[in-house]
């Protein structure tokens, strides 16, 4: 047999290998990262629940999801152990790394519109602003009122007398 037939069997063993050795790494990893957990960390379940580690013991896990609320998870159902500020900032919304309160965005357009000089600010807001709508008396009158026409095209009420039986 020539090298030449047996180079896609190497090239597909070694492949394999580098596979096989990647996958034992990660979990190599993930068993190290469940190793570390200690009460009072944050945690991601591989079911996306978010908790704080209580108690860990060999093979469990007890974590408080809320008040009052304390779960048992085997440790390996833990996908990731999360940093103190991860954890507030996906949990409770707390950002820790805000730059400045000037860069914050209001919650209202009025700053948008403001010049910064009050009495500018206030003959604004005094303004009419046209709508475009037009009053009652601009329009023009028609020939008839809508309410005639209205009952012209609504059918006429009978007493009841009829001559179709």
């Amino acid at each position: 047999m020539s090298l030449l037939t047996l180079l896609p069997f190497i090239v597909l063993i070694g492949a394999m290998f580098l596979m096989t050795r990647s996958a034992k790494k990660k979990q190599q990893q993930a068993v190290e990262m469940r190793n570390q957990m200690q009460p009072g960390s944050g945690v991601r379940t591989i079911g996306g629940m978010y908790a704080t580690v209580k108690e860990v013991n060999e093979d469990t896990v007890l974590v408080d999801a809320g008040p009052g609320v304390e779960l048992l998870f085997a440790k390996n159902s833990i996908g990731a152990v999360l940093t103190d500020d991860e954890y507030n900032r996906i949990v409770h919304g707390v950002e820790h790394d805000l730059k400045s309160d000037a860069d914050l965005v209001p919650d209202d357009a009025s700053s948008l519109t403001e010049t910064g000089d009050p009495a500018a600010d206030a003959t604004a807001d005094d303004k009419a602003v046209d709508l475009g709508k037009k009053d009652a008396a601009d329009e023009p009158a028609d020939d008839a009122p809508a309410g005639e026409a209205k009952t012209d095209e609504e059918p006429k009420k009978t007493d009841g007398d009829s001559e179709a039986k």
